[in-house]
């Protein structure tokens, strides 16, 4: 509808004209600010994009493509239903910044003068969160096979903490974005035993890993590992971990940094070394951001099913601030609806993704903290399309269910909240006792 708008315009060029009062689109003066602002965060050398979109030299080849993509609402990559929520990471056009991009390319995508340029965006070179404070990196590079199911890996990173440190921004850094498809950075404090018979610095398949099972890290009531907790990840399209002002996560002393890797072979040999980036808050903050999920691992997608139905919810023990979204699927993820059911049985849309993309592993983080009390249920509900009309599904004749591989499926609703920083984690996810009657 959008598209056949500005063809009746006669091209884009008309509604570019009656804004801004000009009649010729350039790329130094017009089509670069919006290219800085909405681009190049991913469309630069080192990063998701497939391209760069820096220069005029590198960006006039896709002239074309990049009217078609913002016409048809596929990039920026952005999935938020705007009738629910205000997010302060929203990747999403305004129609004058569709219509100048489109009015370039159809008007012969034009240089320009260098002159009317904006500043260059300076980014840190390798790093979103600017310069970290200490780097984890792999201790060496991992050999992706050219062909092959690869079971995921875990390695165990020592911090060397003497001190408990609290994180306010951390990264992923993949070192091969062909063959590496996620990363996972928890923190394991001391006496935990999750994975404790791994070796430092060893790439390693857990003995205890039974894939099809349920697994450590997404058990149902989001308790998960048990004083494990997730720090920061890496999927394509997700971005570092940055903390709302005045919040940032726990590493305790002597913790270790545990990484789940998921590699995908692509038909040549590879080799990856990822790389973790970690932001300190400069003081203690006044809440604990805690990422937890609400996750459903008992599920049995029929064959040729076009919108099969999985729900999952979690029930907040303790007061607490929602921060972030984060909906996670395989191939046949359609669509992901999460919904808070406060104390008092009213009922909100926190966040609702009508058209899941497995392509682009976005989180959704809220313009504004929301308040949720204690005895607050946030319920997922999630459909997945097992048919053959879902053109990235691998076989729309078998039965689906949960397991790590990418045409296994999985249905996870991650979600951060702030707490207070003295809370223990565990009171969040498990009720308190009801307190004994007094004898008489």
């Amino acid at each position: 509808m959008l598209r056949n708008l500005f063809l009746g315009l006669s091209t884009a060029a008309a509604l570019f004209a009656a804004n801004t009062g000009s009649t010729k689109v350039t790329f130094y003066k017009d089509v670069l600010p919006v290219l800085q602002k909405n681009c190049q965060e991913c469309h630069r050398v080192g990063e998701a994009g497939p391209m760069s979109f820096v220069t005029y030299q590198e960006s006039r080849p896709w002239a074309k493509a990049i009217r078609g993509a913002v016409l048809q609402h596929t990039m920026p990559p952005w999935y938020a239903n705007p009738a629910h929520g205000e997010f302060r990471n929203a990747r999403q056009l305004t129609a004058q910044e569709v219509a100048t991009l489109t009015a370039w390319a159809e008007d012969g995508a034009l240089e320009g003068d260098a002159k009317d340029a904006p500043p260059k965006r300076q980014f840190v070179d390798g790093w979103n969160i600017g310069k970290p404070d200490v780097v984890y990196t792999l201790p060496h590079a991992f050999e992706v096979p050219a062909k092959g199911t690869i079971e995921y890996q875990y390695v165990v990173i020592p911090t060397g903490f003497k001190e408990d440190r609290w994180v306010e921004m951390a990264e992923v850094r993949p070192g091969n974005r062909t063959v590496n498809h996620h990363v996972i950075a928890f923190v394991r404090p001391p006496g935990v035993k999750w994975l404790s018979e791994l070796k430092p610095g060893e790439f390693t398949v857990p003995a205890k890993q039974e894939r099809g099972k349920k697994r450590e890290g997404t058990s149902e009531d989001g308790a998960g590992m048990f004083g494990v907790e997730l720090l920061v990840g890496y999927a394509p399209g997700l971005q570092p971990t940055v903390s709302p002002e005045g919040s940032a996560k726990f590493v305790p002393a002597g913790s270790d940094i545990v990484l789940q890797l998921h590699y995908t072979a692509t038909g040549t040999a590879a080799s990856d070394r990822s790389s973790v980036g970690l932001k300190f808050a400069k003081q203690p903050p006044q809440f604990r951001q805690l990422t937890v999920n609400a996750t459903n691992n008992r599920f049995a997608i029929p064959p040729n099913d076009p919108a099969y139905e999985v729900k999952s919810s979690m029930t907040l023990q303790e007061d607490s601030k929602l921060v972030w979204l984060m909906p996670h699927m395989h191939f046949r993820g359609k669509d992901f609806l999460y919904t808070a059911v406060y104390p008092s049985g009213e009922r909100e849309v926190l966040l609702d993704v009508p058209r899941y993309d497995f392509n682009w592993q976005l989180g959704y983080v809220l313009k504004n903290l929301k308040v949720l009390p204690k005895g607050t249920r946030i319920e997922c509900v999630a459909h997945f399309d097992n048919s053959a009309n879902n053109k990235a599904n691998p076989d729309p004749s078998k039965e689906v269910r949960w397991g790590d591989q990418t045409w296994e499926e999985m249905m996870i609703g991650w979600f951060d909240v702030a707490i207070d920083p003295k809370m223990n984690p565990i009171d969040l996810y498990r009720p308190k006792p009801a307190p004994k009657a007094s004898a008489e």
